[in-house]
């Protein structure tokens, strides 16, 4: 990303929760090269990390107010000090904790705030109370903002469904197509975790948190690998869950089996090394990873969840299996190792959807559209 200047006249505060990139921050990344000369961006993280360095890099104004909870009311008043200095019009907010801690400032000093959904935050694993308070918390921040933004429509009914959602837009999410491009030269990253070359390599990259399940990927590919030691997984991304996962790997001495790593930034490279690509997720909204892994021809790995469920046709360009099966996951990944062509013909349909469907451009075309209809509006 080259260094990108802005004078625009729709000053936007773009906030999210944290600067460390993983799949909503890859859409900001995203989002913001997109965005044209109308609208000029600053940045808003609650954590630091790669993609705050990344932004600033490419001469984003960004902030980092660090706090760990949901809505802090000590963080107003940098808020506020960042909302004057910057003279800030709109506020974007990216997900429901950065929602939280900006929905109170942006009412009180009368600014406008766009809400994009990257997937809700109530979900099936949670207990009733957890789930309802949740989708009370949507349901405020819906209400409240003057425009919400659904990345898939499957996410849009589910707010319809869940609390009466009227307010929203889908702008599905998108990626650059001249990052994640199938026919370009990439490192060997084979070579590099001494891989061999006939071994199947099923694939995961993201956060490594609850949502995206990442122990049924461990306990799947160590069940596949049973039955065909050509089976191997490469598990790339930090989070919460990481130590818990670095155990079982330990303890099921599955170290020539699964080989991890933390937080990279070549994932084209990585994506290429792969065979298929695995994402047993609880919840999404629409997964900028497994769009990245559609561009790159892979075969998927998946579980229905809002969005994940719109774009994949199971045994078409994809595969689907229930939350948490680990069997079922892995007899998927044997199917597809023992017929490579099937798992080729799946990556092809996966790639002509993304091609026709996700570029990260008309996000940005969307988006500007929204702020330029709400200042027209003021």
């Amino acid at each position: 990303m080259s260094k990108i200047y802005w004078m625009g006249s729709i000053k936007v505060l773009e906030v999210i929760r944290q600067g460390q990139i993983g799949g909503g921050e890859s859409h900001l990344i995203d989002l913001i090269s997109g965005f044209g000369p109308d609208v000029s961006p600053v940045v808003l993280a609650f954590t630091p990390g790669h993609m705050i360095d990344y932004l600033r890099e490419a001469g984003v104004k960004c902030y980092v107010m660090e706090t760990k909870y949901p809505f802090d009311i000590r963080a107003l008043k940098g808020i506020k000090e960042i909302l004057l200095k910057e003279k800030i019009e709109i506020i974007h907010s990216h997900g429901s904790r950065a929602a939280s801690n900006m929905l109170l400032i942006a009412r009180l000093m009368k600014i406008p705030m766009v809400y994009t959904v990257h997937g809700w935050s109530f979900h099936q694993d949670q207990s009733v109370l957890s789930k309802t308070l949740r989708i009370l918390v949507e349901k405020l921040i819906c209400l409240l903002s003057r425009k919400v933004i659904c990345v898939s429509e499957s996410n849009r009914i589910t707010g319809v469904k869940a609390f009466g959602l009227n307010n929203a837009t889908v702008i599905e999410n998108g990626i650059s197509f001249g990052k994640f491009n199938p026919y370009s030269s990439y490192s060997n990253i084979r070579e590099e975790f001494g891989i061999l070359p006939d071994d199947f390599v099923v694939g995961f990259i993201g956060r490594i948190t609850i949502q995206k399940d990442p122990v049924t990927i461990i306990k799947a590919v160590e069940l596949a690998h049973a039955a065909d030691q050509r089976i191997k997984a490469l598990i790339i991304g930090d989070g919460d869950l990481k130590e818990q996962v670095m155990q079982y790997i330990d303890k099921q001495i599955l170290a020539e089996v699964i080989y991890t790593d933390g937080f990279r930034k070549d994932i084209p490279d990585l994506l290429s090394s792969m065979d298929v690509f695995c994402q047993p997720s609880l919840w999404e909204g629409l997964s900028i990873s497994l769009l990245e892994a559609m561009a790159m021809k892979k075969a998927l790995v998946v579980t229905p969840t809002d969005g994940t469920s719109e774009i994949i046709s199971d045994g078409v360009n994809g595969s689907i299996a229930a939350f948490g099966d680990v069997s079922g996951i892995s007899e998927r990944i044997l199917e597809y190792c023992r017929d490579r062509e099937k798992a080729t013909r799946h990556g092809e349909n996966a790639f002509q959807l993304v091609k026709s469907r996700f570029d990260s451009s008309k996000v940005s075309e969307g988006v500007t559209g929204i702020y330029r209809a709400i200042i027209s509006a003021s």
